[in-house]
């Protein structure tokens, strides 16, 4: 995929700006959305985690269902939702596992809370009774007692390669202004959509 144009990151860097200077909370969520094998659509919220020219990363359990989904069907839509400044950004794009360094680089930034969690959690898996969980949380503490908790195998980052981006701006009497960028053979196309 294309790496990302200036324009477009700069334009996502200010809509990002806006909405963390209006107090959204988590300006990062964004609503990601798979499919299963059989071409269902699912949809949840996670947490950007990082972009650049080569990408939008967010991190996760690779045995989660989103994980599953992903590896099987290496590609997704998100979208941010900036509700009080009335701005969206759509993504549509190719997926691709971020490095192993780069999941050990961010995973050692979390919170330890966080990072015994991810031990912990069978993330997606039936449980059997909110105990089970706290067990299995209590056993990862005394696991790493004393020892910096290290990345599990099975957690790590997408980054999603995007080949469209587009941004949409609230108008009023819902005549909205929507900006989309599209890869076409390598190169970054601008257009208006009607709204």
């Amino acid at each position: 995929m294309t790496r990302l144009s200036d324009d477009i990151l700069e334009r996502f860097q200010q809509g990002f700006e806006r909405a963390r200077k209006a107090g959204i909370p988590e300006a990062n969520a964004m609503t990601l959305a798979t499919v299963d094998p059989e071409g269902r659509p699912a949809a949840r919220t996670v947490l950007l985690k990082g972009h650049d020219a080569n990408g939008f990363v967010f991190y996760t359990n690779l045995q989660s269902r989103k994980g599953q989904h992903l590896m099987r069907t290496p590609h997704a839509s998100v979208v941010f939702w900036w509700r009080e400044n009335e701005e969206q950004v759509l993504i549509d794009g190719m997926v691709e596992p971020v490095s192993p360094e780069e999941a050990d680089e961010y995973f050692a930034s979390r919170p330890r809370g966080s990072q015994i969690g991810a031990w912990a959690s069978k993330q997606s898996s039936e449980l059997d009774g909110r105990q089970a969980l706290l067990d299995a949380v209590a056993a990862a503490e005394a696991r790493f007692e004393g020892q910096d908790v290290p990345r599990p195998e099975h957690w790590s980052g997408f980054r999603i390669k995007p080949r469209r981006v587009e941004f949409w701006y609230g108008q009023p009497y819902r005549l909205h202004e929507r900006v989309c960028f599209n890869d076409v053979d390598g190169q970054w196309v601008s257009t208006t959509l009607f709204p």
